[in-house]
């Protein structure tokens, strides 16, 4: 059974896609698409701005109409932006932030005749709309090679009599305590301890997607607390540009911020937005159904690195990362290789996740096949939310 589950799993990813419920419906003359979207805040967010560039490259690739909402908090003005998108001509509306799911299927079951595609959410496989549909990618991938590349750093600095193999401690400067950011603070965990077994790591919490003044805080925190090297899932500048005062070498998120800080900044890990948009835009045009769940890869151009500065990074980092990379591609590197982790001494063999979504807070999907933990197969949205040894959870 367990072979047949790791089979499925093998041919979904390369399908980049878990499940489809949508219908085909009749195809859309390439004029008359529209694209509405909403973003949570605007340009100065990392996050968002990602978000932003891929949505107009994709409508601008395909020649296609688009309208930009941004600074659309996660409440009823979600739902009121999407009605007002609807009434601007958009037969497709996508949303960026985890929060604006609930007003996104409010929209979706009012709106049966336009198509809406959310970032992040979990419930597009179990709320049955067929315009309904949720998107993510395997950016895990993506922070474990991120965290090769943070690994290295800290051998060449033990190398160096900077720090010792003890004092490879890494700081984490996490938004929420949810599971995509446990997720993505784990695989970067996993990756530096890859080529680092020593590092251990400490994470802290801000509570908000974006809040500069905290996170730098937070880093700042880290960094008095021993932290050699942070790292961050939040949305500002805070906490690169708290490395880069400090001297302290950065792994960021969602692009690079070389210009900024370029003697600490080392890389940065991102979800490349533009294959799935062009996907949605396209299956539209098609007639074709968009799948409820959509889960891009590396080798669908969805998970990126950015350019390694190899001012900050250890040298070699360059040719380790394409290894890795290849590795991940082939299958022979599973992220989360449930030999490569404890949770309170033991080695995991089961694991009941809450997969699907009933608002409920029920885990009721196994998720250990083979012996790794099958992350964004069941559905694209993370639910990685296991606490493993190595990682120190600090309190706010």
């Amino acid at each position: 059974m367990k072979k047949l589950v790791a089979l499925l799993l093998t041919l979904a990813l390369c399908l980049g896609c878990s499940a489809a419920f949508a219908l085909e419906g009749q195809p859309v003359a390439q004029e008359n698409v529209k694209v509405g979207f909403i973003f949570l805040h605007d340009e100065n967010s990392t996050y968002d701005l990602n978000f932003i560039n891929a949505a107009k490259e994709a409508c601008e690739a395909l020649g296609v109409a688009y309208v930009l909402k941004t600074n659309i908090p996660e409440g009823a003005e979600c739902y009121e932006t999407a009605v007002k998108l609807v009434g601007e001509g958009c037969n497709i509306i996508f949303a960026d932030s985890f929060g604006h799911e609930d007003f996104m299927i409010e929209a979706a079951r009012n709106y049966p005749e336009v198509e809406f595609c959310h970032a992040t959410g979990t419930r597009a496989h179990t709320t049955g709309l067929a315009n309904y549909h949720n998107a993510f990618a395997s950016i895990y991938e993506g922070r474990f090679l991120a965290g090769v590349a943070a690994g290295l750093k800290l051998n060449k600095m033990i190398e160096d009599g900077t720090i010792t193999a003890e004092t490879a401690k890494i700081g984490y400067v996490g938004a929420f305590p949810y599971a995509e950011v446990k997720s993505g603070y784990t695989s970067f965990f996993l990756g530096a301890r890859s080529v680092c077994p020593s590092a251990t790591m400490e994470v802290t919490f801000t509570n908000s997607w974006y809040d500069e003044a905290m996170e730098k805080e937070g880093a700042n925190a880290l960094i008095s607390n021993g932290c050699v090297l942070i790292s961050q899932h939040a949305d500002s500048m805070g906490a690169p540009s708290a490395c880069e005062d400090a001297g302290i070498p950065n792994v960021s998120y969602n692009g690079s911020t070389v210009e900024a800080c370029p003697y600490t900044f080392i890389v940065s890990s991102r979800i490349n937005w533009v294959p799935y948009m062009k996907h949605m835009i396209e299956c539209v045009i098609n007639g074709q159904a968009i799948e409820a769940d959509w889960t891009g890869t590396i080798e669908t151009g969805s998970v990126e690195l950015s350019e390694i500065n190899e001012i900050a990074a250890a040298p070699g980092t360059v040719e380790k990362i394409e290894e890795v990379k290849a590795a991940l591609i082939a299958g022979t590197v599973k992220v989360f290789d449930t030999a490569a982790f404890t949770v309170n001494g033991e080695t995991l063999t089961s694991y009941l996740a809450d997969v699907d979504d009933m608002l409920d807070f029920v885990p009721e999907t196994e998720v250990i096949t083979d012996g790794f933990f099958a992350e964004s197969f069941f559905r694209s949205a993370p639910y990685f939310d296991i606490n493993i040894d190595g990682i120190t959870i600090l309190g706010n």
